[in-house]
């Protein structure tokens, strides 16, 4: 019984997206965005790849957004975005503004967004038992394995035009895959990093064109003043 609603879960997800407004925003012109990993005083950051996937994402598309690669605008803004350095709040940004040569730097990015990823994939259950053997002319696997998955993630998006939090969408997905050894190893996975990545990426890409506040009935940000 347990093997039979294990097996009918493999491969499923539940998955939530959650949305935290502060600011009217929406991307005009040449403005573009970078995504960087929320520096962290202990424990592993967010994993570069599922960074990159959410910059991909953002990018592609016929209505790609215009998005900076991570390491090209942390070497550009050297040291002011290295882990040890960065800006731990938005209000922070002024001072770093202040600085000689940054809000150039910035100005020749073309940065107008900072998106700090926070969170990671990891596993939170499992069981069962999978063998797999070979010998002269067979070879095979017999059992059952399973296991669960949760992916939670957060982005804190910063205007660094008005130095201020500009809010932040969150994502989390669980989901249990399985293998069944019969003979042939059968895998019936849940890709939940990948469909965390596919929904906060597509949340952010509403939240940056400002199709959320279409949605609620808001006028859209004027830039232009």
């Amino acid at each position: 019984m347990v093997f039979a609603g294990l097996l009918s879960l493999a491969g499923c997800m539940q998955a939530r997206i959650e949305e935290s407004r502060e600011l009217p925003t929406r991307i005009v012109g040449d403005e573009g965005i970078v995504v960087l990993a929320k520096p962290q005083v202990e424990g592993v950051g967010t994993e570069d790849g599922f960074m990159d996937c959410v910059g991909d994402n953002l990018a592609g598309g016929a209505r790609g957004l215009r998005v900076l690669g991570n390491d090209e605008f942390v070497d550009a803004m050297f040291p002011w975005f290295e882990p040890g350095t960065a800006p731990a709040r938005p209000e922070a940004v002024s001072t770093l503004l202040s600085q000689p040569g940054v809000s150039e730097r910035i100005a020749a990015s073309g940065v107008r967004y900072v998106v700090w990823l926070d969170g990671d994939t990891r596993r939170t259950d499992g069981g069962g038992s999978l063998a797999c053997g070979a010998a002269p002319g067979a070879a095979g696997c017999i059992g059952f394995g399973w296991w669960e998955k949760e992916a939670d993630y957060e982005a804190t998006i910063w205007d660094l035009q008005q130095a201020k939090s500009a809010g932040s969408v969150g994502t989390n997905v669980t989901g249990t895959s399985a293998i069944i050894g019969a003979v042939v190893p059968l895998p019936f996975i849940a890709r939940v990093q990948g469909t965390a990545c596919n929904r906060l990426a597509g949340q952010l890409r509403h939240f940056f064109t400002g199709e959320d506040l279409e949605s609620k009935g808001a006028a859209p940000p004027d830039h232009t003043r």
